[in-house]
């Protein structure tokens, strides 16, 4: 299993589309952890659920996300938990545990650029 992070550092993201890049953890069978940093390669609509979706990931997880992009999820069977915040280590772990919440933080208006899920 693969679950990327929407991060800025080694924190969760405030929205999707706009983070530096993606910590992608690879989950094994025996519950093993790997993880590797991947560059966000640039927000354009549409494109980074397919990017992330060839990369083999299963779960996405970030502050906020706008519709299309949680439509494109779904459309591709990647599970989305948005609202969520703190380090993105953190995350993963709770997700693992199955402690993870979604808060379904849903970025409407992108005209304020960076404010979501603040």
């Amino acid at each position: 299993m693969k679950i990327a992070v929407a991060s800025e550092g080694k924190q969760v993201s405030g929205h999707f589309g706009h983070c530096s890049g993606f910590m992608i953890y690879e989950i094994g069978e025996d519950k093993s952890l790997k993880k590797n940093f991947v560059e966000n390669p640039g927000h354009k609509p549409g494109f980074l659920p397919v990017f992330l979706k060839e990369k083999g990931v299963n779960v996405i997880i970030s502050g906020g996300m706008g519709e299309t992009a949680v439509q494109l999820f779904r459309d591709n069977e990647i599970k989305i938990f948005t609202g969520v915040q703190g380090l993105s280590d953190d995350a993963v772990q709770k997700y693992v545990n199955g402690e993870l919440k979604s808060a379904g933080s849903i970025c409407t208006e992108h005209q304020h650029e960076g404010n979501c899920n603040e």
